[in-house]
């Protein structure tokens, strides 16, 4: 992964694109897009909570529901 964020997400979930709407709504930085459905542990880790938004550098995640403002706080802290 090349980017500090990775929002893991399912194949077919309208919700994903919700998070993915807000995404660009918070003007977020890029970000990697990871499928759990590729993956058993990430399925067993995230399956039933995606969208979910991790900083990869400080393993500090957003679990959805969330809006702009949650995912603009949420950038903030990183440090």
């Amino acid at each position: 992964m090349s980017t500090r964020y990775v929002l893991y997400q399912r194949d077919y979930c309208h919700l994903c694109d919700q998070a993915l709407a807000v995404m660009a709504e918070a003007l977020a930085p890029d970000f990697d897009s990871v499928w759990v459905d590729d993956d058993a542990a990430l399925e067993d880790r995230y399956g039933v909570r995606v969208p979910v938004l991790r900083d990869m550098q400080d393993g500090r995640e957003l679990d959805w529901p969330f809006d702009a403002a949650a995912v603009r706080s949420f950038l903030a802290v990183a440090g």
